[in-house]
């Protein structure tokens, strides 16, 4: 579901407020963590027990924030300045990078606030798509000690502060997209002939000796000047499509020639010798991802600083993406956008302060974490640390009783982390697969509670998902559903595609495997995208002994349309979505079932 977007002001006061209600920890108490920070062997080990890190794009054109002679990039994006108004390079030199001049920047204060946030890695964009190398370059004077009046290296400076604060430190490079080079990608309007699209080499290979000699004669160079200088720990590659797969291979090769040990993302060659998988930009959700994997989420839309952007997230649905990362395994590279004048927006520090004051009680349950090793949950989500499961709740039960499902261990004890004492709550066992918890009805915890839960072991049991009838809703998200049908997937992620696609197959479903522990009624609403072309077909839910007919209404983000009430035993059913007869185009593009309990 869409976030609701923030106003600058909206963001400020409401996370005054979050500060004042969170101060829950007694400095005078006992330290009571399970978060001991161990000794890393490789950079990888930190990599993967921090789970929390910054993506930071700073370039010339930060300067601009999102506009160019009075005109507003649109669509956000603003480090595509130069491609969206197509600016010359000349002038892009002459009127971006020549005005650029951060005399505010602070790489301490920058590392201070990362680790502010609770999180444990930078990347950092070293060469963005316009070409321009925001570090000491020897391949090209078209850098930021040579081709801007602040004639200073900020890449060294955050090296040195990360090292200094024991933060992991790496570059994003543009390995293949380059703006400002005859040879490179996608500037059209200085450069005849280069390619307009993606994957090009596939139909037309007479542009692959212009971006052989680029790839050999600047991007790799550069990679191996940043490798030399720097010792990055990190390598982040992207846009990998723009160049063909063996010289994306040769930049991969190259890079852990020289570091066998950098860590890189899938961006660069797919997964050839990848260390991990990037998601798509601007994630709202998280399908499985098996094996090690990040997400990229932006404080708001644009990546680089857009002055008019005023999008923001607020801490708490950033807290909610963190805990979904780390509960499926992932983790999460947060961005923001530095001004032009080498200072972070105030409304993203108030964002990463408002998360870390979430981490400051909370971040044992998302540092050195495993993924759920239980089904999913109705009341939010779950992270482990040996024989305890961490319940992070984004719905609190309106009476207090917590209710976890789908395990048969022994369970030994609970506790919230607000409690800085570590009082154990009162547990039940209410059959063999669920175990309740009163943690009273009030004061519900914001934006995110966290409730441990130790076992004597872990053991599952049951793929269903438990529907309660004490919090707002029971979502049943389609990357939980079984689908069936030729063709069928998942869209990507982000609020935009975060859907089921290529609904094609008249056989096709999406289907959940739920259970009550008691006789329940529900109002069941659905939620989905339409095109015109598939205005009028119509789909089926079916809910116990119950099924609905309704009509597909065009239109994007059609959220809880209501379709009916069904009263369901207590067992195992299942909620199925499929076509009712014929249909024009794709079905529609499915995104969520609610069940809301009204008794």
């Amino acid at each position: 579901m869409k976030s609701i977007y923030l106003t600058k002001l909206t963001i400020i006061i409401a996370l005054m407020a979050f500060l004042s209600a969170c101060a829950f920890t007694d400095p005078d108490t006992t330290d009571i963590s399970n978060n001991k920070k161990p000794e890393f062997k490789t950079p990888l080990e930190q990599w993967q027990y921090e789970r929390f890190g910054m993506f930071v794009h700073w370039g010339v054109y930060s300067t601009m924030g999102g506009v160019w002679k009075g005109e507003t990039c649109h669509g956000y994006y603003s480090e595509h300045l130069m491609r969206h108004f197509q600016i010359p390079v000349e002038e892009y030199k002459k009127e971006v990078a020549a005005k650029f001049n951060p005399v505010k920047f602070n790489a301490e204060e920058w590392v201070r606030i990362l680790k502010g946030a609770g999180m444990g890695y930078m990347v950092i964009t070293a060469k963005h798509h316009d070409g321009f190398a925001m570090f000491d370059s020897d391949i090209t004077d078209y850098d930021v000690v040579d081709g801007t009046p602040w004639h200073h290296d900020p890449m060294m400076d955050l090296k040195k502060a990360c090292k200094k604060a024991g933060v992991l430190f790496g570059f994003y490079y543009s390995h293949a997209q380059d703006w400002a080079d005859p040879n490179g990608e996608r500037n059209t309007w200085d450069y005849k002939g280069q390619p307009t699209e993606r994957n090009w080499w596939k139909k037309d290979t007479s542009y692959f000796s212009r971006i052989r000699k680029y790839y050999y004669e600047k991007s790799i160079p550069q990679l191996i000047e940043l490798i030399k200088k720097y010792d990055p720990d990190i390598i982040w590659f992207d846009t990998m499509n723009w160049g063909p797969e063996d010289l994306n291979k040769a930049v991969v090769d190259t890079a852990l020639k020289y570091k066998p040990d950098l860590i890189i993302n899938s961006r660069g060659a797919g997964s050839y010798r990848s260390t991990y998988k990037s998601t798509n930009d601007k994630p709202v959700e998280f399908p499985y991802i098996d094996g090690l994997w990040e997400a990229i989420p932006s404080t708001n839309e644009s990546y680089g600083y857009h002055k008019f952007d005023h999008t923001h997230h607020s801490p708490g649905y950033l807290i909610e993406l963190i805990v979904k990362a780390a509960a499926k395994g992932g983790n999460m590279l947060l961005n923001i956008g530095p001004k032009g004048d080498g200072t972070i927006d105030i409304v993203d520090q108030g964002i990463l302060g408002g998360i870390g004051e979430w981490m400051d009680t909370n971040e044992e349950a998302i540092k050195g974490t495993e993924r759920n090793p239980l089904t999913a949950q109705s009341f939010g989500e779950i992270t482990r640390k040996g024989n305890i499961l961490y319940c992070h709740i984004f719905q609190w039960p309106k009476d207090g009783k917590f209710i976890l499902s789908g395990i048969k261990s022994k369970v030994k004890r609970a506790w919230l982390l607000t409690n800085p004492e570590n009082k154990s709550l009162p547990i039940r066992r209410i059959n063999f697969k669920d175990v309740e918890v009163t943690i009273s009805t009030y004061p519900q915890e914001r934006p995110v509670a966290v409730l441990a839960v130790e076992f004597e072991d872990i053991v599952p049991i049951g793929k269903e998902r438990l529907l309660l009838t004490n919090i707002g809703f029971n979502k049943l998200h389609v990357i939980d559903a079984n689908l069936k049908g030729k063709g069928l997937s998942y869209a990507g992620g982000n609020w935009r595609t975060d859907f089921l696609k290529n609904w094609t197959d008249p056989e096709a479903s999406a289907e959940w495997i739920v259970r009550c522990n008691r006789k329940a009624t529900f109002d069941i609403y659905i939620s989905y995208d339409a095109t015109k072309e598939s205005d009028g077909n119509k789909y089926k839910v079916s809910a116990g002994d119950k099924t609905f007919v309704k009509t597909v209404i065009e239109g994007q983000h059609r959220e809880h349309l209501y379709v009916g009430r069904v009263t369901l035993p207590n067992g195992i059913h299942n909620i199925k979505v499929t076509a009712a007869g014929d249909f024009n185009s794709d079905l529609f593009l499915l995104r969520d079932i609610k069940l809301v309990a009204i008794n």
